[in-house]
């Protein structure tokens, strides 16, 4: 099975800000191994404009617009007659295209939300920029950020008739020389979140102050210029890709602090989570509903909940133990979370998508052959 892909994103070309870069860029490099046709719509923004950090795409495509004009005059034979249009949560003028793409593309037509979490909170308090609850059961295939009971809830809600989990993954390296002793016990890396940052807070600078011999590094754009900082926590603006394995490979342990709404949700692991467990440094994460089925508590990842619990991993957990954590999260990532899964489990998707879409077609015109029997007898 050989497909012609076209995603319409937020941002694949710069990942300042923007977590939905390293997603797309596994992702869409996955599925060309594999043999797809894949093209990538991005608006010219000019923030992602300034700051973009994408290297020549490997067997895959990249192509800019300006305007929501430009979709249908630029692309719109390769919309048209793609097997499979997805759109990504957070797009500029989200609703307008998912509108046109949802009457125009002859393909499976599926809503990629990264975002889920936010994006039903929105919805319940009254609608957002990037789609709307009546656009949900035009797209064939909405693939969800979030897993466990949330597909269930898209369809039973939200009317969408075929809701499946698309989580992230990682598509980086392990450092395979390792520094002698790392640079910094604790790090965490992630853009300013206004509802993150009182995790941020518990998990990293309160400990951060209480271990004033230790070294701690946050990395990540947009926080405010007049948060103040624990001496001995060093700031990192931004970090290219690129440099995200070095990064974790330079931490004692990692940080995954989770939004509020994904919290509360459940069953949504950030990008991050399998960033760091890939490259093979073990993560110290906030608890939420669902992260037993993505990574072990105490096997292969730990959980904390307050400063007591991080300052007593940092200064007490046997380093064999530590090194028996990251290598168990490594070897989990290897054997369920590669973007070659996410790939396969895309094509499964868009398979169950199509299967429906005949099922439909079959009834439909079961039904209106046996109306006009009975119109004429």
């Amino acid at each position: 099975m050989k497909l012609s892909v076209v995603v319409i994103g937020l941002s694949v070309t710069s990942s300042w800000g923007n977590g939905h870069a390293a997603t797309y860029r596994a992702l869409l490099a996955a599925l060309a191994r594999r043999g797809h046709s894949v093209t990538f719509l991005e608006r010219d923004a000019p923030w992602y404009r300034d700051h973009r950090d994408l290297t020549e795409p490997q067997g895959w495509n990249v192509k800019l617009y300006h305007s929501l004009a430009d979709l249908p005059r630029l692309f719109g034979s390769l919309i048209r007659d793609a097997n499979l249009v997805m759109i990504g949560s957070y797009v500029p003028d989200g609703i307008a295209i998912a509108d046109w793409v949802t009457s125009h593309a002859q393909g499976v037509t599926a809503f990629y939300d990264i975002d889920t979490p936010v994006t039903l909170t929105g919805l319940d308090q009254g609608g957002i920029e990037y789609i709307s609850a009546a656009l949900i059961p035009r797209f064939d295939l909405y693939l969800s950020f979030a897993g466990g009971p949330v597909p269930g809830i898209i369809e039973d809600v939200y009317g969408s008739p075929l809701a499946r989990a698309l989580y992230c993954s990682a598509d980086l390296e392990p450092v395979t020389q390792r520094p002698r002793e790392t640079r910094w016990s604790l790090g965490y890396l992630g853009t300013y979140s206004e509802d993150r940052q009182p995790q941020l807070q518990k998990l990293l600078l309160d400990p951060a102050r209480a271990l004033g011999a230790d070294r701690f590094v946050v990395a990540g754009s947009k926080y405010p210029e007049d948060l103040v900082w624990p001496a001995n926590v060093e700031r990192i603006e931004h970090l290219a890709p690129s440099d995200h394995a070095r990064f974790y490979a330079d931490q004692r342990y990692t940080l995954n602090v989770t939004r509020a709404d994904m919290r509360a949700l459940g069953f949504s692991p950030s990008v991050r989570l399998f960033e760091a467990a890939a490259c093979g440094t073990p993560i110290i994460s906030d608890r939420w509903p669902g992260i037993e089925t993505i990574l072990e508590p105490s096997t292969e990842m730990l959980l904390a909940s307050g400063p007591d619990e991080v300052i007593q991993i940092l200064s007490d957990l046997p380093e064999d133990r530590r090194l028996s954590i990251a290598d168990n999260a490594r070897r989990r990532i290897a054997r369920d979370h590669t973007p070659g899964h996410r790939a396969q489990q895309l094509e499964t998707h868009y398979l169950e998508a199509i299967a429906r879409r005949r099922s439909t077609t079959r009834k439909q015109s079961t039904s209106h052959a046996i109306f006009a029997t009975e119109m004429s007898s």
